[in-house]
């Protein structure tokens, strides 16, 4: 009877053990990956480069794209030579899908044409903490 009971636990063991992993598998492939990318240039460079991402349809091409969930620039009010994308995806695999289309092509082509300059920032996203809720109006 004891080693039923062992083996028995250790299946238990076992078993919770895969679950618990698969729940984690499940959150990380769940979870969005928003990329902000600020492009810095002069004379107005990086919103022109902005402008003909948009003016061409690559910035719409790119919204359509699955996984896609966000594709958005904005200016910075202290600094005017620099322009804001935040790039959203359903995950890391959406991203590198995207970074094998031909558009690539286009946006390495007009980053050059604009000499811009860039720094990058990765979040992945999280639930907002209920003691944090009491702040966001919606």
């Amino acid at each position: 009877m004891k080693m039923i009971t062992r083996i028995l636990a250790g299946l238990l063991t076992i078993g919770m053990a895969a679950c618990s992993q698969g729940q984690q598998k499940e959150e990380v492939q769940s979870m969005t990956i928003t990329v902000n990318l600020r492009y810095t240039g002069t004379d107005g460079n990086a919103r022109k480069f902005a402008e003909e991402m948009i003016s061409s349809g690559t910035v719409d091409a790119i919204r359509v794209e699955e996984g896609n969930l966000r594709y958005e620039y904005y200016q910075s009010l202290d600094d005017p030579e620099t322009i804001l994308l935040i790039d959203s995806w359903a995950n890391q695999e959406a991203i590198d899908k995207h970074h094998a289309t031909p558009m690539m092509d286009t946006i390495v082509r007009l980053r050059e044409k604009y000499d811009l300059h860039m720094s990058v920032e990765r979040y992945k996203s999280v639930e907002t903490p209920e003691a944090e809720s009491q702040f966001i109006r919606k």
